[in-house]
């Protein structure tokens, strides 16, 4: 418990400051700033070596920050949600209150509600969304345990989150885009 409170503290003040952390996500390693702050994102644009047409996804903690980022949520997505047995990734239309340069070109936003205790209490801190992309340069392997993060990437970041180093993570999010009016497509398993 004191590790994971240290560990939200720490990277509450990098983020706070605009800087870049390297954390365990639900899902596999990420890469993660404050979603509302342009210039932290193109950090994470720029180690990545990831064009901005490419956009990433954020991570909110429950349905009051959801809302902060979309206006309107189709019923739908809270079905999906609600039958997920594996973290779920939602792409709505039409995000707000987060960095431009995060935002896909057709004017969507992937999104997904965590509930890890460390993501859980650093986004509580934040009251912000939080940017969520894998640990690796743009093109190759996402990797699936802290070992085999590059260095170029440990490098890049200005703090690293020192819990669950040793698991293995080798599952990525369901991608599942929903429209405004409530049509579904899959866009990864």
């Amino acid at each position: 418990m004191e590790d994971i409170n240290k560990e939200v503290f720490e990277a509450f003040e990098v983020i706070k400051n605009g800087g870049i952390i390297l954390y365990p996500t639900d899902t596999v390693w990420g890469i993660g700033c404050d979603a509302t702050n342009e210039e932290a994102v193109k950090k994470i644009y720029d180690l990545k070596k990831r064009a901005e047409s490419k956009s990433m996804i954020v991570l909110v903690h429950n349905d009051r920050l959801l809302y902060n980022v979309f206006r309107e949520i189709p019923q739908v997505a809270f079905d999906i949600l609600d039958c997920s047995d594996k973290p779920t990734t939602l792409v709505l239309d039409q995000p707000r209150n987060v960095a431009k340069n995060i935002i896909a070109p057709d004017n969507s936003l992937g999104i997904r509600i965590v509930n890890t205790p460390f993501c859980y209490r650093l986004i509580e801190r934040m009251k912000k969304p939080l940017v969520s992309t894998s640990a690796n340069i743009s093109g190759t392997p996402t990797p699936t345990t802290f070992a085999e993060i590059s260095e170029e990437i440990k490098n890049g970041v200005d703090y690293i989150v020192g819990l669950d180093r040793e698991a293995k993570r080798t599952k990525s999010s369901t991608v599942i885009k929903l429209t405004n009016d409530s049509q579904v497509t899959i866009l990864r398993k």
